[in-house]
């Protein structure tokens, strides 16, 4: 039996932060509780799912709090550890919409862009001879109210980006002729501090995503 690798590039969305009413810190959701593992158990022994969530991580941008965080720096180490790989997801972006990097959903996009041009040039790895895999992007859902006067001010105006960023991730992905997923369609952010996900999101994300999984490597 041949399994397909499908491994998950993201932010605390994917790590699996929980909203904590005080904000941070927290801990994480169990393995099944994340969308990667409900990923996981919805495509079944056919598939390896591998997680690479990062809270705080940007597309390619660096944050002046911490410099592990740029995602488009970190991207292509992931890559050549990892492959072979069959299906790269990529769901960014939110970060991006803090109030000190100044970014607007183009910028965003473009960043974006970059991680997803990185994924389609990923072939060969580190003295290999394996194809680069597929990608997948994924816009993650708008942000919520956020009831922390920090994050609030952490994300001035990222609300308004954030609502923006499926129609330019859209049509990034047109332009590069590879698929799109708008994980606003199917979840909101429920979570209480108007970031992250709740279990609930979690598990309708992982679920809905499998049948896009199963249809781009089928």
């Amino acid at each position: 039996m041949t399994v397909k690798t499908v491994l998950c590039f993201g932010d605390s969305l994917t790590w699996g932060w929980v909203p904590a009413d005080e904000t941070a810190p927290t801990t994480r959701f169990p393995r099944d509780v994340r969308w990667t593992g409900v990923l996981a158990e919805a495509l079944g022994d056919d598939y390896a799912v591998i997680e690479e969530g990062l809270s705080a991580r940007t597309t390619n941008v660096d944050d002046p709090t911490d410099p592990r965080l740029n995602g488009a720096a970190h991207l292509p180490i992931t890559l050549a550890s990892h492959l072979p790989l069959d299906l790269v997801i990529l769901m960014l972006g939110t970060n991006d919409t803090k109030a000190y990097f100044h970014r607007t959903p183009f910028d965003i996009a473009t960043g974006m862009s970059l991680l997803a041009a990185q994924v389609l040039g990923s072939a060969g790895g580190v003295g290999t001879v394996y194809p680069a895999p597929k990608v997948l992007v994924v816009a993650p859902p708008p942000l919520a109210p956020m009831p922390d006067p920090w994050f609030q001010m952490t994300f001035d105006g990222g609300h308004e980006k954030s609502e923006q960023l499926a129609g330019a991730y859209r049509a990034l992905c047109a332009f590069m002729k590879i698929p799109f997923f708008d994980a606003g369609l199917v979840i909101s952010t429920d979570g209480s501090d108007g970031v992250h996900f709740t279990e609930g999101n979690n598990r309708d994300l992982g679920t809905a995503l499998a049948d896009e999984v199963r249809r781009i490597l089928q």
